[in-house]
């Protein structure tokens, strides 16, 4: 975007992206530190931010829940690139799904953000949700969570510690999770190690999406 919007100036002002150094870690180390977090996103429709209440990690060729267990390929190549970067995927054949880069380059370490509640552009993520019964249920899954932001492949590769147009940010005050209300768990759906308890969230926010475990796959007859 040429100039940015007021709105962004307005947050940007309150609240500072967070460094690349945050990213710089395992990914079980910085999904958690992600909770409370705001992930704002400007286009010119205008700004969308979401406080994320929920997120799951991924280890890269180390974990076999992740689309690089197998090792690089054209779809994950951003996720063997470095920290604070964005991995996009589309999944289902309809929804897109975004992932925030861990580690130094070449380890494919990331985490996926799963759900939020939309602390700014709420009339905007309505009109891009317009299916959502509540507000509650604007963000809550990580397609949802992309569609109300406006996060579609064109932003596979970008850099969210840089100059935008995505941030990650500190959040305000009080919106961190004190480490009694962090929840960890299973992640959802995950065939390859189904128990790892590498999904984490808020203990007790109504956006946080229901758990499902993955569905065996039929043998081939």
């Amino acid at each position: 975007m040429a100039e940015r919007l007021p709105e962004l100036n307005a947050l940007l002002a309150g609240h500072v992206p967070l460094p690349r150094e945050f990213f710089d870690r395992p990914a079980p180390e910085v999904a958690p530190d992600l909770l409370g977090r705001v992930l704002a996103h400007a286009t010119p429709e205008g700004l969308v931010a979401v406080r994320l209440t929920e997120v799951e990690a991924y280890a890269g060729e180390r974990d076999p829940g992740s689309h690089a267990y197998r090792g690089m390929t054209a779809r994950n190549a951003v996720m063997y690139g470095p920290p604070g970067h964005v991995y996009v995927y589309f999944t289902y054949g309809m929804h897109w799904c975004m992932n925030l880069v861990c580690e130094a380059p070449g380890t494919a370490a990331a985490v996926l953000v799963r759900a939020g509640e939309v602390v700014f552009g709420l009339d905007l993520a309505r009109a891009r949700r317009p299916a959502a019964r509540t507000d509650r249920d604007l963000a809550r899954g990580p397609a949802r969570l992309c569609q109300v932001l406006g996060i579609d492949r064109s932003l596979n590769g970008a850099d969210a510690c840089d100059a935008g147009p995505l941030y990650v940010l500190d959040g305000p005050a009080g919106s961190r999770p004190s480490p009694d209300r962090v929840a960890r768990g299973p992640r959802v759906g995950v065939v390859g190690a189904p128990d790892l308890p590498w999904r984490f969230w808020i203990s007790g926010e109504p956006t946080v999406s229901d758990y499902r475990p993955a569905k065996p796959r039929a043998k081939a007859r």
